[in-house]
């Protein structure tokens, strides 16, 4: 009785939305008084040095790329909403990843889970290895594959969560413990799928919460950024030192318009999940798709593990199209209300093919293993009317059917 009422209602059985969090993507940091202008949304403060008081004494503020005032304002907020004492931002995600892989030294080896954005693959396996430092990839959602994987020179732990493209659930709490067993060794996880929203990695015990802000944090698809909260003050006073050393920060401007997205983030995130869950379920019906990968269904192999550690689930849903690569592209082609694109989490729905475009650096023996075929396709479900998203997939399913048999 119980599997048959979540099968009719599955956004039953999720965690409870954390508490007063649209109070503090609004407040926290923007407070009023602490400008002599009292305005009421924090000003863009352009300038990259601060006038001094005398040599050394400063108001907090020396030099932009050491601090900045509206740069401060977005780190209050996002620190408030994962529940985490301090937050970092830079100038993109990849930034943010650099930056974390730079707390290690050449011979450190990282753990990164197997399916992940095609760009930190590219960077640990290209950059980060010819650096010196030591990169496997595992599959983390098997806990015992992470455990044997870990040796006296494991640094680092990367897992994302839901993975990109194959929105694969990674436990986060179950890959902390195993972590935590060996000192000194970091647990980073990507949270750019899920946002601060509907997963707050920290309380389930990693030690680094990252995102690609670029995507769901700031939501409007015009600012690129990364985003790094942490609660250990050692961790927090490394990275810090980096983020002024390696100069990676973004500008004034981009800050105010993330933190701006953030005042919208609880509203967005609930119609990006209503919308992704009657897509998901309408794919899912369709006898022209082969199968969905939504951690939303029911059908998905980590459903309970995502209810278990989520509040709710993104706008992303990926599928595969029946019959070969020329269904997929013309399905693309014909897409009118969607736009053929790169990049996720805007208020606009985009599609896109994983294996030519996202994922295209990763190897091609990898992409296999990893199932990112050449019928899988990606889509970023936004905030439009949903029966017009359903109609223009609709539309485009039978596009592709139409060039001929699958």
């Amino acid at each position: 009785m119980q599997d048959q009422e979540q099968r009719q209602c599955p956004t039953q059985g999720y965690l409870e939305a954390f508490k007063h969090f649209a109070t503090e993507a609004i407040h926290t940091g923007q407070e009023p008084e602490q400008w002599n202008s009292m305005a009421v949304v924090p000003p863009i403060s352009l300038s990259t040095t601060f006038k001094q008081h005398g040599p050394g004494e400063h108001a907090g503020y020396e030099y932009s790329r050491s601090g900045n005032p509206t740069r401060n304002c977005l780190e209050k907020a996002v620190a408030a909403l994962d529940g985490a004492k301090y937050c970092l931002a830079y100038a993109s995600g990849l930034a943010a990843t650099l930056n974390i892989a730079h707390l290690l030294k050449a011979g450190d080896q990282i753990i990164c889970t197997s399916d992940v954005y095609g760009g930190t693959n590219r960077y640990f396996r290209r950059i980060a290895a010819e650096m010196g430092l030591k990169v496997i990839f595992v599959d983390c959602s098997d806990l015992k594959c992470l455990e044997a994987a870990i040796t006296p020179e494991t640094k680092l732990v990367w897992i994302e969560t839901p993975t990109n493209p194959t929105l694969t659930v990674i436990d986060i709490q179950g890959c902390a413990e195993i972590v935590h067993k060996h000192q000194d060794l970091i647990l980073a996880v990507d949270n750019t799928f899920m946002s601060a929203y509907f997963q707050r990695p920290l309380a389930l015990g990693a030690d680094i919460c990252m995102y690609s802000a670029t995507k769901y944090m700031n939501g409007h698809s015009d600012v690129v950024m990364g985003l790094v909260s942490v609660n250990c003050e050692k961790l927090y006073e490394r990275l810090k030192f980096l983020q002024n050393a390696l100069g990676a920060i973004p500008s004034p401007f981009d800050c105010y318009l993330c933190n701006r997205g953030l005042k919208t983030l609880a509203l967005r995130m609930k119609q990006h999940f209503h919308n992704a869950l009657a897509v998901a379920m309408f794919l899912e019906r369709d006898p022209r798709v082969d199968k969905v990968l939504f951690p939303g269904l029911p059908s998905h192999a980590q459903y309970e593990i995502t209810q278990r550690q989520c509040t709710g689930v993104p706008g992303m849903v990926t599928f595969y199209i029946k019959g070969s690569l020329e269904h997929a592209k013309t399905f693309l082609k014909s897409l009118k209300l969607f736009a053929l694109a790169e990049s996720l989490g805007g208020y606009e729905s985009l599609a896109e093919h994983p294996a030519i475009m996202t994922h295209a650096s990763v190897p091609e023996e990898d992409r296999a293993a990893l199932n990112i075929s050449d019928t899988l396709i990606r889509l970023s479900i936004g905030l439009e009317d949903p029966e017009d998203i359903i109609e223009d997939l609709d539309q485009a399913l039978q596009a592709a059917v139409s060039r001929g048999p699958v």
